[in-house]
């Protein structure tokens, strides 16, 4: 039995009480880092055996295999997101485990409740009904910045449901062992670094850029803070102008718009996310400045596939998208045959630089794997 619900503004009726006790994750194998006092996070490399992660990236690698013995009844799971966001990221996420349970043959019934991006208010309306619903077993919250939202997230798993946090790799020291059962992303920081080397290697050790960077907070603190740490450190590129346009596509164009305005000596457009580098395509394109600056994306979405293909974007580290929805599915899987040990705390997926140079049969390659299980091409909603 397979069971989809989507909730947009719509509200559920909040009159169960909320029961149950705090979902112990796992006892955190801490490796102490000497500057974890300057931080209100853990690295995952901190908390968790290579080992784990590597046979759970194997798993998601793999086709499915089939479950044995399926629940009589139905996995329920509520799936609190910005799936409204111009990235597709979250969407395919959502689908890429509904089609792996699917493939193993898990039955399940999910409820969708979609907001936008930085729609932390609504996100906690949605946390609260389902911290008092008697409906779900897990609960996948896709925060747009875990601290902000952590309370949330903590209401929710006081409540006794199992919690898997989506793109976010980065476990609060706050909650101590309390964790939730996993974090499922790709490393903003990876992404990062190899844009930053990308950069290097292909535009020179010297230039000006500009930054749209996202909300503040330890995504955009590893996409754009680890970005200019990177160039600075191995370079002479000098940064002229951030703008904060919070992950909006609004915000990257009016970003682009002051950049090539302010600072003409700008030849290249950092972008923290899919919204954003749309935005700034779009100001390029109007400045019709597309010969004098470059910009790139992150994550690989269709939009910034399709953006690759016509040349107006430069490049981006592309995630293997699919790979964060298969793992949700395997590890709810690996909790309900009692194999908690093969949950890594923090689960990422593969990520790479793909450029508008890299030649159609290599996109074709990447994009194949990356959407293997939710499709090629931008998703129509």
């Amino acid at each position: 039995m397979f069971r989809t619900k989507t909730m947009l503004a719509t509200v559920l009726a909040s009159c169960l009480s909320i029961g149950g006790g705090a979902v112990l994750a796992q006892e955190l194998p801490l490796k102490p880092l000497p500057d974890d006092d300057e931080r209100y996070f853990w690295w995952y490399h901190q908390v968790q055996s290579d080992e784990v992660l590597e046979n759970m990236q194997k798993v998601v690698g793999a086709p499915a295999v089939s479950v044995a013995n399926p629940p009589e009844e139905p996995v329920k799971i509520a799936v609190i997101y910005p799936s409204q966001d111009v990235s597709d990221f979250w969407l395919r996420s959502y689908l890429a485990m509904e089609a792996r349970f699917k493939e193993m043959g898990m039955p399940f019934e999910a409820t969708q409740f979609a907001t936008n991006m930085g729609d932390n208010l609504l996100m906690s309306t949605y946390s609260e009904q389902v911290a008092r619903a008697d409906d779900f077993e897990y609960v996948i919250f896709g925060p747009s910045e875990l601290q902000t939202q952590q309370e949330d997230i903590k209401l929710i798993m006081d409540s006794g449901k199992k919690v898997i946090v989506l793109n976010h790799d980065t476990p609060l020291q706050d909650w101590g062992d309390n964790q939730p059962m996993m974090y499922s992303t790709f490393s903003h920081l990876f992404g990062a670094l190899n844009i930053c080397n990308w950069v290097i290697e292909n535009l020179g050790t010297e230039g000006t850029y500009a930054m749209n960077r996202g909300v503040p907070g330890s995504v955009d603190d590893q996409r754009s803070g680890g970005f200019q740490k990177c160039l600075e450190e191995k370079s002479d590129w000098k940064m002229a102008y951030e703008h904060f346009g919070l992950f909006q596509r609004e915000g990257g164009f009016n970003g682009a718009q002051l950049i090539l305005s302010g600072y003409p000596e700008v030849t290249y457009i950092h972008n923290a996310n899919t919204a954003m580098a749309m935005g700034a395509i779009s100001a390029i394109q109007a400045a019709g400045a597309q010969d004098r600056v470059k910009t790139s994306a992150w994550g690989g979405t269709g939009d910034e596939i399709e953006a690759l293909r016509k040349g107006e974007l430069m490049a981006t580290p592309m995630r293997m998208s699919d790979d964060v929805g298969v793992a949700l599915a395997e590890a709810i899987r690996a909790d309900i045959e009692g194999r908690k040990d093969d949950i890594p705390l923090v689960f990422l997926g593969r990520i790479t630089i793909v450029a508008s140079d890299s030649g159609p049969e290599i996109v074709d390659e990447f994009e194949k794997e990356a959407f293997r299980y939710t499709g090629i091409g931008t998703l129509e909603r």
